[in-house]
């Protein structure tokens, strides 16, 4: 059996979601507190380490300027993840069709009649 580019892209898409979240993950926990990171702690034997409280301030402030980017990217992330599961979804429904006149078109993603070309619901 054939695959098309979106059966393969279905098939790799957790992996790939998995492998950008643990980077994400690797990385926060490798940064944290690290020299130049976003950890401030309440005292360093005495002495106000006001650059470093201003460089996490900075960097929290930029963090929550891009929140409704970063929901954007995943809304839209998760709407065309949705499209096609749910195309797939269709395609095997009109393939395990009883109806023989059923046919999946691929350009469109619809289920088709090959008589009169009219969509079907399998």
């Amino acid at each position: 059996m054939k695959l098309n580019k979106m059966q393969m892209a279905a098939r790799w898409m957790p992996l790939a979601v998995a492998m950008v979240l643990g980077g994400w993950q690797a990385s926060a926990l490798a940064d944290s507190c690290a020299s130049g990171s976003t950890c401030v702690f309440g005292s360093s034997g005495g002495q106000d380490n006001s650059l470093t409280k201003e460089d996490a301030r900075q960097q929290k402030e930029q963090w929550d300027d891009t929140r409704s980017l970063r929901n954007k990217v995943n809304t839209r992330v998760e709407n065309q993840f949705d499209k096609f599961d749910k195309a797939v979804d269709l395609q095997d429904s009109c393939e395990k069709s009883l109806n023989v006149n059923a046919y999946w078109e691929p350009n469109t993603q619809r289920c088709l009649d090959r008589n009169t070309g009219r969509p079907l619901n399998p």
